[in-house]
């Protein structure tokens, strides 16, 4: 039996991760412990994330036709994604993310989006019935802000929610992309540079929030790292803790938040539900290395996070 309905447009990329006892500072050379690759990009990492969780996944993306390109669609069939929108470009390279990791666990990372920026509107008129057919569709901002604005117009014309990540948060977004979100979901850094003031304390994500839902969007959700996330529609604000954790890499905790709040949406919970159990399932994911490889199967939940 098929799975909560998600799409995904965004990013794939490969993940090059060097384990370090701390970050150099500019000019400096450290030695790193281990050196991992794996799959990444947040398009992909949020449609895994779904897919795990049982989610009946079509990923919208693009790749280089290049051995990472091919190693990765077979990845995407193997985690059982429907890769019939996933296209490849001659143009350049499949897309790439540098990651140190620190001993507490924390990253810096550096993306080169490679194909992800040749993914076109063109491709995602293309995925426009499997969008509309969707529970929920999912973008961030690892591909061209025109894609994303006409998947989320296909999905707001055929009533399919809207869950946005705005992420990595660069300039300010058009005023027409806040009332095609369902959900907004930034963390607390992105929701501080798309409002240009401060989203670190409960009362700041609060203003915050605000402010968003003041520019149109459904409703919010900010994550806040260790301290869970804030949800705020225009009636209620809720604070949701995350369970203590002792983290080993933070690395897609983010994402495999987004995609399991995605597909407890399109499974049909409501969003404070959505959210918590999602909070629960980021929590399971930095307990482990690596960005995919920390993402928990349905399997290896406790039976309250998926009842």
């Amino acid at each position: 039996m098929a799975g909560p309905k998600v799409c995904v447009v965004g990013s794939s990329n490969l993940d090059m991760n060097s384990y370090v006892d701390r970050f150099p500072v500019p000019g400096e050379t450290v030695h790193g412990r281990r050196f991992t690759t794996g799959y990444g990009g947040k398009g992909a990492n949020q449609a895994v994330t779904a897919a795990r969780l049982g989610g009946s996944v079509t990923l919208v993306t693009r790749i280089g036709r290049d051995l990472f390109g091919r190693d990765m669609v077979g990845h995407f069939r193997r985690e059982g994604i429907d890769t019939r929108h996933v296209t490849t470009t001659d143009e350049t390279a499949t897309g790439v993310a540098v990651i140190t990791v620190d001993a507490a666990g924390r990253n810096h990372i550096v993306v080169t989006p490679g194909a992800n920026g040749a993914l076109t509107v063109r491709d995602v008129e293309e995925a426009r019935p499997a969008i509309g057919a969707a529970g929920v569709l999912v973008c961030q901002q690892e591909v061209p802000r025109e894609t994303n604005l006409a998947a989320m117009r296909i999905a707001h014309r055929a009533g399919v929610p809207v869950v946005f990540n705005p992420a990595p948060a660069g300039d300010a977004l058009p005023d027409e992309m806040y009332p095609l979100c369902t959900v907004l979901c930034p963390n607390e850094h992105e929701a501080a540079l798309l409002t240009g003031r401060p989203a670190g304390s409960r009362a700041e994500a609060e203003t915050a929030a605000a402010a968003f839902l003041a520019r149109g969007v459904g409703s919010v959700v900010i994550t806040l790292g260790e301290r869970g996330c804030l949800l705020a529609t225009a009636d209620q604000v809720l604070a949701l803790p995350a369970p203590v954790v002792e983290a080993v890499d933070t690395t897609g905790a983010g994402d495999a938040f987004v995609g399991s709040l995605a597909f407890f949406l399109a499974r049909g919970d409501d969003l404070a539900e959505a959210a918590w159990r999602a909070t629960r399932i980021a929590a399971v994911s930095v307990r482990f290395p690596g960005t995919q490889t920390s993402f928990p199967r349905a399997a290896d939940l406790p039976p309250d996070v998926l009842r």
